[in-house]
């Protein structure tokens, strides 16, 4: 029996239909499962993270430590979740490993920076120049370390903004740990008139001192007249306390001075300029 030319396009065509149905089930089939995979993955993620969490808590570990292998845990099971997503999807894993190693060289040297940055919150997490909750100056901005992940460091200002730093810049620049010391020591320049008696402005500053109790007696504080200056004559004055009390105490010292000075009649001074009118 021979089929007309109608009918073997007819036939054809149902093929072709039948084919991209089959195509698109199966396709439906993989991205349902792609789907279903992605939910159930998410959520095996956050109870491994949680649980985790849970046993870093109870070793005690520091919470710079702690923030660091949660970040990189996190990380690394997402990227898992990525390669199964994938092979769901019907794409062969050995040929997109492939794909990503031919693309190594360029890959790498897009992500130096994060490489570095990666390596930089290792040095860190190992030698320490700062955890959680110190207050540092680095790369022009000061804060209290907010989080140390694996690729930057989260500062809070004092204003209350987030900044986040590169861990590569911390790690290889200078940082000021203003926590790392229990103590930490003051310093002021008050400046008085031309005149003042300055055992008379000592005994007062000895006075301010000794009923700050915040104020520690060793280190002993150290009062001196510092310079003469064009305007005045400055006392410079340096005393130590714990390193939570350093601002309280550096403006109320300030305040109080200022309230002490004027009861005690010791004047403030300010620039003058002396005219002499030629006869």
């Amino acid at each position: 029996m021979l089929l007309t030319s109608g009918e073997i396009s007819n036939i054809n065509l149902e093929q072709l239909l039948q084919n991209l149905t089959n195509s698109c089930i199966e396709l439906g089939k993989s991205i349902i499962g792609a789907i279903i995979i992605y939910v159930i993955g998410r959520f095996l993620i956050k109870q491994i993270n949680h649980l985790v969490a849970k046993l870093l808590e109870k070793r005690k570990l520091e919470i710079s430590a702690t923030t660091f292998l949660k970040s990189l845990l996190n990380i690394l099971l997402n990227l898992i979740l990525a390669f199964a997503i994938v092979s769901k999807l019907g794409v062969e894993t050995t040929s997109f490993t492939a794909i990503l190693a031919s693309a190594g060289v360029a890959i790498g040297m897009a992500l130096s920076g994060n490489l570095s940055n990666f390596a930089g919150g290792l040095i860190i997490l190992v030698f320490k120049p700062f955890k959680v909750g110190d207050f540092i100056e680095a790369q022009g901005v000061s804060g209290a370390v907010k989080e140390i992940l694996i690729f930057h460091t989260i500062l809070s200002t004092p204003d209350n903004r987030i900044i986040y730093i590169p861990n590569g810049s911390l790690s290889s620049n200078t940082v000021i740990n203003y926590s790392k010391e229990n103590i930490r020591r003051a310093e002021w320049n008050f400046g008085i008139e031309y005149g003042e008696d300055f055992e008379k402005v000592k005994a007062v500053l000895e006075d301010i001192i000794a009923s700050d109790k915040r104020i520690l007696k060793d280190p002993a504080p150290f009062i001196a007249l510092g310079s003469l200056s064009a305007s005045s004559v400055d006392v410079k004055v340096r005393v130590w306390m714990k390193s939570s009390d350093y601002w309280d105490v550096y403006f109320d010292m300030n305040k109080v001075v200022y309230e002490k000075f004027n009861k005690a009649s010791i004047g403030f001074p300010f620039p003058q300029l002396t005219i002499h009118q030629a006869e």
